[in-house]
């Protein structure tokens, strides 16, 4: 989603880093704890985030943990069954995916971004795209789930589609900054 504006490195080409617990209980403690301890150990920015469902139903959830809301973390057609059986016969569907995400440096946090995009859980999933709860999630103003849709759609208004952009902007701003 970044094009060529940046060198991205994934962590996952980087074998040495240290594995990071995801011990907090919002997205921004997740998205913290990732960045700031991975930027302990390489050089430069280092963007780390923490993303899911929040369902108005269900009190927020799953939430914080929308990974493992199946009861196996990344089984996403167990999670997908979770929610169905959970919303099953519930009127109100109001849902939105969160994206919270930290820029670090040396260990300290930066800046933090927050992208929502807000929608409606279907009755069952729809489509072969995407990942995660994509086929149960109607992004507000479509009639087609983010499964439905594809990735040029998803990525043009995603939550982290929306929360990447405000760290571009942030990055573009201290860029611009320095050359004066």
């Amino acid at each position: 989603m970044l094009g060529d504006r940046f060198e991205v490195l994934d962590a996952t080409r980087l074998p040495d880093l240290p594995e990071i617990a995801e011990t907090g209980s919002t997205f921004l403690e997740n998205a913290r704890l990732k960045a700031e301890g991975i930027s302990r150990s390489v050089e430069g920015w280092v963007l780390a985030d923490d993303s899911g469902l929040e369902v108005e139903a269900l009190g927020g959830a799953p939430g914080v943990w929308s990974s493992s809301f199946g009861g196996e973390e990344g089984n996403h057609a167990k999670n997908n069954a979770r929610l169905v059986t959970e919303m099953a016969g519930q009127a109100a569907r109001r849902a939105c995916f969160r994206c919270t995400m930290v820029l670090a440096k040396d260990g300290i946090a930066q800046a933090d971004f927050c992208g929502v995009v807000e929608g409606v859980i279907t009755d069952s999933p729809r489509g072969a795209r995407g990942f995660g709860y994509d086929p149960l999630f109607i992004p507000e103003g479509y009639e087609r789930t983010f499964a439905e849709l594809g990735d040029a759609v998803k990525n043009r208004l995603s939550h982290r589609a929306r929360a990447l952009a405000q760290a571009v902007a942030w990055l573009d701003c201290r860029i611009a900054s320095r050359k004066k």
